[in-house]
């Protein structure tokens, strides 16, 4: 089963996705794309049972400006699937 997230819109510090293929207890994080390092937060954690749907990610102040993108993380961990990158003012 293919995972995917998608970017849909960065509009007043929140960022707007949607996703398939993401199971309970997946997680969406956010990763610096100068750096391909993960930020500590914001980390959204995947609770609905149904497998496809949206986020909306409200970014706290330490997320300066720059470009980013969202990496999906399986439940155990390793990635199944990442974002287009997008600017933060």
């Amino acid at each position: 089963m293919n995972s995917d997230i998608h970017f849909d819109e960065y509009e007043n510090r929140v960022v707007s996705a949607t996703y398939r293929n993401l199971m309970v207890g997946a997680k969406v994080i956010l990763v610096d794309k100068a750096t391909d390092q993960p930020l500590p937060e914001p980390i959204t954690t995947i609770a609905s049972p149904a497998p496809n749907g949206s986020l909306r990610i409200r970014l706290p102040p330490s997320v300066g400006p720059g470009d980013y993108y969202l990496k999906a993380l399986n439940g155990h961990g390793a990635s199944v699937a990442q974002s287009v990158g997008f600017h933060v003012d």
